[in-house]
């Protein structure tokens, strides 16, 4: 069945509050493959000249509050993956968790109309708010099946990737 929309009436396939909703399900999962980690392999394991798993949790920590921050506030955020963690994951998931609070908060400040907007994610990364949004997600789910291989190749069974 078609619908018909009125002039300047756009049809919605997913709302705001549903995206965030799909993401924070993405971030709750790669908690639970941070969790998994034992402390040293967390920091030191690697295969195929991959990163070890801490340097990607540290990259995507760099991404997703910091670039809503941007989508909020309009200024451009420095890019930064090395945090001070000290070689340990209780810190890097005490961070996590900050940044879960801080992009329900931010979240809550972005206005539907802004989604649309085509914005320079860290003054390097061209694209509208939605499609930055989307890379933010694909991304994280890109360096959590790295995760899921290294924990695999450790004996470790991954969190089940379907439980968010």
């Amino acid at each position: 069945m078609e619908q018909t929309l009125e002039k300047n009436q756009t049809a919605t396939f997913i709302t705001s509050a549903n995206l965030l909703e799909h993401w924070q399900g993405h971030r709750g999962l790669t908690r639970r493959v941070i969790e998994a980690f034992p402390e040293k392999e967390f920091f030191e394991y690697s295969i195929g000249g991959m990163r070890p798993f801490a340097a990607m949790v540290q990259e995507l920590l760099a991404i997703a509050a910091p670039g809503l921050r941007e989508i909020v506030g309009g200024n451009t955020e420095d890019l930064n993956e090395h945090l001070e963690h000290q070689n340990s994951k209780a810190y890097l998931l005490e961070s996590w968790d900050q940044a879960t609070a801080e992009i329900n908060q931010l979240w809550a400040q972005i206005p539907e109309e802004k989604f649309t907007e085509t914005i320079l994610a860290f003054g390097q990364y061209e694209g509208t708010v939605w499609s930055t949004i989307l890379y933010f997600i694909d991304n994280e789910i890109h360096h959590r099946a790295q995760g899921f291989v290294f924990l695999r190749s450790l004996g470790i069974e991954p969190p089940y990737f379907w439980q968010r």
